[in-house]
């Protein structure tokens, strides 16, 4: 008689096909990563490749995994609770904005939080993070509004300065570094100046307070290696590796009339 397990273990397997074209597309993200360490005199091993996997479905999910994307990103609490569980033995990171109502969901299920962008969010995550996870610190990056878009979440500038005594002291998170957006471009050297003023922001900060992290997330597919260059080690990557996405409407919904999710090709540029 079949072992009704066994088939199910094997209907939860990967399509090899998936995997194929996930690990096509690292290689080649991958491959541009370690190019643009090479104009910087870097070391490749200190960027580390965020896979955006926003509106991506489990199955797919499953299959980035099993193809070595390991560290992930969501930008909805909601779509990443239904995901988490396809995936285990992945690093999740949250990359999108937080409400204050789902903060408690976003600390019991993410590794990361890279959207703090404001004290009163970073006192509620660490206040929940004393409370789900005592002795943890929850680990999160401070996201900076560097070109004052009114568009975009973050701390300004100096705002973020100003605040900095009273977030070093949360003994329940620890400051791994700073997030930004990069500006809307029509090419990715006009985002370079807002990489260079994320890392000078750091350095400045470091230099006051030593208990922040080096990292720097920044960089997103369109200019993931000029961010590199100017010294992102987080890179956001969405569309380079899995394609084309369905867009979501305002209710969280995907749209219908979008075009589906894709697999990168060969042709298709990390």
């Amino acid at each position: 008689m079949p072992d009704a397990s066994g088939a199910s273990d094997a209907a939860n397997l990967p399509d090899p096909a998936t995997v194929a074209g996930f690990v096509a597309a690292r290689a080649r993200v991958l491959i541009a990563i370690a190019d643009a360490c090479a104009r910087s005199e870097r070391d490749p091993a200190g960027v580390t490749l965020v896979a955006v996997s926003k509106t991506v479905d489990g199955a797919h999910v499953r299959a980035a995994v099993a193809a070595g994307l390991t560290t992930l990103g969501e930008n909805r609490v909601q779509e990443a609770e239904e995901k988490v569980p396809a995936a285990p033995g992945a690093c999740w990171h949250l990359v999108g904005p937080l409400q204050a109502n789902k903060a408690r969901r976003a600390v019991a299920i993410f590794d990361v939080i890279e959207s703090v962008g404001s004290v009163a969010l970073a006192v509620r995550l660490d206040r929940l993070a004393g409370e789900l996870r005592p002795g943890r610190p929850l680990s999160i990056l401070l996201q900076v509004n560097v070109d004052g878009d009114p568009a975009k979440a973050g701390f300004e500038p100096h705002d973020l300065a100003a605040a900095m005594p009273g977030l070093v002291g949360l003994p329940n998170l620890e400051l791994r570094g700073l997030m930004t957006v990069g500006r809307f471009a029509a090419t990715a050297e006009e985002a370079r100046p807002t990489f260079q003023t994320l890392r000078a922001l750091a350095e400045d900060l470091r230099a006051v307070h030593a208990t922040l992290g080096p990292a720097l997330s920044m960089g997103m597919s369109g200019d993931y290696p000029v961010a590199i260059e100017e010294g992102a080690t987080l890179v956001r990557v969405g569309r380079a590796l899995f394609g084309e996405r369905l867009r979501v409407r305002a209710d969280g919904a995907p749209d219908a009339h979008a075009r589906a999710h894709a697999l990168p090709t060969a042709a298709d540029r990390a």
